[in-house]
C-alpha cells in the first residue's frame, strides 16, 4: 500500500525514529532475513542504511501502517525518500544502491513486479523451512550497533 510522503510521521502508533537514511525493516527471527542484513552490512561501505527488526514496536507499527501482516512479516520493507517499497521492488532497490556489481540487479526491473513478486512470495512463505528460525537475536558488532534502530 502506498501512502503520502512520510505518512508514518503522522501516525500516532508509529513512534519517531531516525529516518534520515533509508531504513531496511526485516524479520529478526528469520535466519534468511538476518543473512540478508549481514550481506548488506558487509557490502554497504558507505553505511547508507539503517536497520530495524519487524518484531520491534516501531517495526510492527510500520507494518500495520502500510497494511502488511504484522505477525508473519512476509516482506522486507525499504523506506527510502518517504516511499515504502516491498517485496522484489524493495530488494532490488536496496541492492541497486550498493553500487556495482550489485546495481546490475536493476535489470530485473525489466520484468514487471507481477512476474517478480510470486518468486519473492514463494521464498518468503518458505523462509523458515529454507533457513530456519533464530533462537537468539542477531547481535550487531559494536561498529554496526549505531546503524540499528532500537
Amino acid at each position: 500500500m502506498r501512502r503520502g510522503a512520510y505518512s508514518y510521521r503522522n501516525d500516532a502508533s508509529v513512534h519517531a525514529f531516525a529516518d534520515d537514511k533509508p531504513v531496511v525493516v526485516f524479520d529478526g527471527e528469520c535466519i534468511f532475513c538476518s543473512g540478508w542484513v549481514r550481506f548488506l552490512l558487509r557490502h554497504d561501505r558507505r553505511a547508507q542504511y539503517r536497520y530495524l527488526t519487524a518484531q520491534s514496536p516501531i517495526g510492527q507499527a510500520l507494518y500495520r501502517h502500510y497494511g502488511l501482516d504484522a505477525v508473519s512479516f512476509e516482506s522486507n520493507m525499504l523506506i527510502e525518500d518517504d516511499v515504502a517499497r516491498f517485496k522484489s521492488d524493495g530488494s532490488i532497490r536496496t541492492l541497486a544502491r550498493l553500487g556495482l556489481p550489485w546495481s546490475l540487479v536493476n535489470l530485473c526491473r525489466i520484468l514487471p513486479a507481477i512476474l517478480r513478486d510470486p518468486l519473492y512470495d514463494l521464498v518468503a512463505r518458505n523462509r523458515y523451512r529454507i533457513a530456519g528460525r533464530r533462537q537468539t537475536c542477531m547481535v550487531p558488532t559494536p561498529d554496526e550497533r549505531g546503524r540499528f534502530i532500537a
